[in-house]
């Protein structure tokens, strides 16, 4: 096992949120349990008493009730709550009830400043735009887009839309127009919100023409809505600021369980991004019990640094769902430098800040020491997901961030819009790992015949059925899509595509993608591992390996570094890599080749394209074998195409 770097104090852990659940649970159900997995395989076992619980604990408003937590357990194809009648948007405003004048939101913008919303202002902008939003038309089964930046402007018009009973869809405003217009338009919207421009590591970026390329691409949008910044207002268009000042109450249409709610995407890497359907019901089911996992009341003060565009965008409103304060950072994170998040954390008096693994990274790699830097005095917990957490990234945290910490990493994805594994507040933290399986979340790790594994590496799979699980991706008719993305390797069972072992308490590792996998001389292992020796050296900035694996000849792993500013590319350095690679892995996964490269390509959430290159590496077509509107930064993939060509006339 890993060694222990935190341990919360037994006040910490009787106070938390799983605690009370766990006392709810005893008093209700008569249960009591031995630890944590003890509880845990209760929840994955009797999956209606788990929910039913999650559901009472959180007072789960419904104006009609359901007939049965899981009328169908199929996967695919779960039944779940049938004869609920219910609304997101009502179960996440309900706390202004009361509350009128506490802070609801605060959104930090380098475009639009800093601005605070109480829930009583929340409720009634929101009750202002959906009523303005039926007038133009939007009825329960409606779509609403939009292409906005992580603020408050994007949450009304969420909110909004729920509260009608439409589905909403988002994209975030440096998505490339072609990776825009191939989300919206498999879903044919009839309202479209938008940002004409924004600032960024302050520069402003002006997006109107890409926008009006993208409205003329959508002919099923009856009404277009733009938040000027750079121009004037279009044609015909409505300015979002007039939509917000309606003094009309606030009205939920209440709607079963399994209606759309959002339609989020797969990356869009390869191929036509997958719209990804979750229904109100899942999505607060799933909510309620994550924030067990995330300790999290109304006292708190929540965020999560976050694209629009990736899912943890939705994940943040768990926390507003139990009625805490959520902080919106919307700003390149290293403008002017990489504390400035840091700063907004301190200033904000943060007491939960999650980011992407790759944010600590950045900061472990530009030496900043937060600690010293600024007062996080209220900081109690650390969020990452997104890509493994290295365990030098857990220990630069203990050292230069706060030694009083909760860290807690988790891993899921867009699929569930939920986590598989995640942390709790009363279990210790060790490096590297995540402290637990997600309640109601039957996680195992199978090799390839489906037997379960313990302690060794396998493919991700969940065993039974999750609330949270897709309804359906939209225009999938006959479900043949949906199957074949989590269904087809084990009968029955979600295979998600990522390596994780899972040790005997029930502590986990994620390596990486499974697709991605590293298999040198019959040994496996994913690529986060040899990323966490070449990058823990201070030479290099960043890196991507694959490894090639060709029919009827050996395989080729090739290993692909940014050095570190003023560093030579010079034999000394492969060979510090090599030796990190044979020290901190194995000798058998030192690469046949080290090739110096200006950048490593990424998705517009932060992951190394490892697939695409790969792909593209043993043979695959450019123009499909990654969507370049889906990439962060598409130029750097110039490169690759290169490096494929030369291999190939070699």
């Amino acid at each position: 096992m890993s060694r222990i770097l935190w341990s919360p104090t037994q006040e910490r852990a009787e106070a938390s949120t799983m605690a009370a659940f766990e006392r709810f649970v005893e008093k209700k159900c008569g249960l009591t349990f031995e630890d944590y997995n003890d509880m845990w395989r209760w929840s994955v076992s009797d999956l209606e008493g788990f929910w039913a619980s999650i559901w009472e604990f959180f007072d789960v408003r419904a104006s009609e009730p359901y007939s049965r937590i899981l009328a169908d357990r199929a996967m695919p194809g779960a039944q779940w709550c049938p004869g609920a009648m219910l609304n997101y948007a009502d179960n996440i405003l309900r706390h202004a009830e009361g509350r009128t004048d506490e802070t609801a939101i605060v959104s930090f913008s380098e475009t639009l400043g800093r601005k605070e919303l109480t829930w009583g202002e929340l409720r009634a902008q929101v009750a202002s735009l959906a009523a303005n939003l039926r007038r133009m038309g939007v009825v329960q089964g409606d779509r609403v887009v939009a292409v906005l930046p992580n603020t408050e402007v994007a949450l009304i018009s969420l909110l909004a839309t729920a509260s009608i009973g439409a589905a909403w869809s988002l994209c975030a405003p440096d998505m490339g127009q072609v990776a825009i217009v191939d989300r919206f338009k498999q879903i044919a919207p009839k309202v479209f919100i938008a940002q004409d421009g924004y600032v960024h590591a302050g520069k402003t970026i002006d997006r109107r023409e890409v926008l009006a390329q993208i409205s003329a691409e959508l002919p099923s949008v009856a009404q277009f809505v733009t938040l000027p910044i750079v121009g004037d207002l279009p044609e015909g268009h409505v300015a979002w600021d007039t939509l917000l000042h309606d003094d009309v109450p606030f009205e939920a249409t209440q709607v079963p369980f399994d209606q759309p709610l959002w339609i989020v995407y797969s990356s869009g890497t390869t191929g036509n991004p997958k719209p990804i359907v979750h229904g109100h019901g899942g999505i607060i089911l799933e909510a309620a019990k994550q924030s067990l996992h995330h300790d999290l009341t109304a006292k708190d003060r929540f965020c999560w640094l976050t694209s629009s565009g990736w899912i943890m965008w939705n994940a943040q409103w768990t926390a507003l769902g139990q009625g805490a304060t959520v902080c919106l950072y919307d700003g390149a994170p290293n403008h002017p430098d990489m504390l400035a998040v840091w700063r907004f954390v301190a200033d904000e008096k943060l007491t939960y800040f999650g980011a992407g693994a790759a944010f600590f990274a950045g900061c472990l790699k530009a030496g900043v020491t937060p600690r010293t830097a600024v007062d996080l005095s209220a900081l109690r917990s650390l969020g990452s997901t997104g890509s493994p957490l290295s365990a030098d990234a857990y220990d630069w945290i203990y050292r230069d961030v706060k030694e009083d910490v909760w860290l807690a990493p988790i891993s899921g994805g867009t699929d569930l819009a939920g986590a598989f594994v995640l942390g709790h507040p009363a279990m210790p933290v060790r490096a590297g790992e995540m402290q637990c399986r997600a309640l109601g979340n039957a996680v195992r790790a199978y090799d390839a015949l489906g037997n379960e594994l313990t302690g060794e590496v396998g493919e991700l799979v969940c065993t039974e059925p999750l609330p949270s699980m897709p309804l359906f991706f939209w225009g999938d008719e006959d479900g043949t899509r949906l199957f074949e993305s989590y269904y087809d390797t084990y009968p029955g069972v979600w295979r998600h595509g990522d390596w994780i072992s899972i040790d005997e308490t029930g502590a986990s590792v994620i390596y990486g993608r499974s697709d991605a996998t590293i298999n040198r001389k019959g040994l496996r292992l994913g690529s986060a591992e040899i990323y966490q020796a070449v990058e823990g050296l201070d030479d290099v900035l960043d890196s991507l390996v694959v490894d090639l694996e060709f029919l009827g000849r050996e395989s080729f792993m090739p290993l692909f570094v940014v050095p570190a500013e003023g560093v030579a590319f010079d034999d000394a350095l492969k060979d510090k890599i090599n030796q990190a690679i044979r020290s901190g892995v194995s000798a058998r996964f030192i690469p046949n080749e080290i090739v110096q490269v200006a950048e490593i390509p990424r998705t517009l959430s932060g992951k190394k394209l490892e697939v695409p290159v790969k792909k593209l590496l043993l043979g695959g077509d450019p123009a499909r074998v990654v969507n370049r509107d889906s990439m962060a930064n598409p130029a750097s993939f110039d490169f690759f195409i290169a490096y494929a060509a030369a291999r190939a006339s070699a």
